[in-house]
């Protein structure tokens, strides 16, 4: 796309919108997206899409048009991010980092899905690892590593457990522990909002 289109979009197409999703879209430089000609290629060539009820071309759909609801939806986190569809699209538009910024946006809105909210919180925040080898429950992981000629835990915080202050210091400074109770409130905020309508209903 040359550079006058993109400007042109930039400028009449985003204005025009007052959508804070698009603002956002514009704000992380994926304004190209307005570009979409809804061909369908995405949707068509997605593998998440041949085996769930995934559909690229809706998610985007609704991130443009300004509706909230896909903040909710499930299918954000559906998306393998495997590029597939950028590698197809004919007008170069990086469906999947539009995809990984609405993800971003439902999670600063406390839109995170149970088990990545536990496993950010409860694993990666608390032990530095997305994926622990130490526990009774990942004794498998151990005797794969040994398996391989390799210690049953890797040198890294299983190792030096000092160095797992480090890491949460890390996660602090860079925003993600704000981010992860941000989320929290927010969805508990949601949560009381929603029981409190459930019982003004009955």
């Amino acid at each position: 796309m040359s550079e006058n289109v993109e400007k042109y979009i930039k400028r009449k197409v985003y204005k025009s919108t007052s959508s804070r999703i698009s603002q956002k879209f514009v704000d992380a430089g994926l304004e190209k997206l307005r570009a979409c000609i809804n061909c369908g290629t995405c949707t068509g060539g997605c593998p998440s899409g041949r085996r769930t009820a995934y559909r690229t071309r809706s998610a985007i759909r609704k991130a443009l048009s300004g509706d909230d609801s896909v903040l909710q939806d499930i299918d954000i986190w559906l998306c393998s991010t495997c590029y597939y569809c950028y590698e197809r699209c004919p007008r170069n538009i990086p469906v999947t980092d539009m995809i990984i910024k609405l993800r971003n946006i439902a999670v600063e809105e406390g839109y995170i899905l149970d088990p990545h909210f536990a496993l950010a919180n409860n694993i990666f925040y608390a032990t530095g690892h997305g994926v622990p080898a130490n526990g009774e429950n990942n004794k498998k992981w151990r005797d794969l590593r040994e398996s391989y000629g390799l210690p049953p835990l890797p040198p890294t915080v299983h190792s030096y457990p000092e160095a797992v202050i480090e890491c949460q210091e890390l996660m602090k400074e860079v925003g993600f522990r704000k981010l992860l109770d941000n989320a929290a409130k927010l969805k508990e905020e949601r949560a009381k909002l929603e029981k409190k309508n459930k019982g003004e209903e009955k």
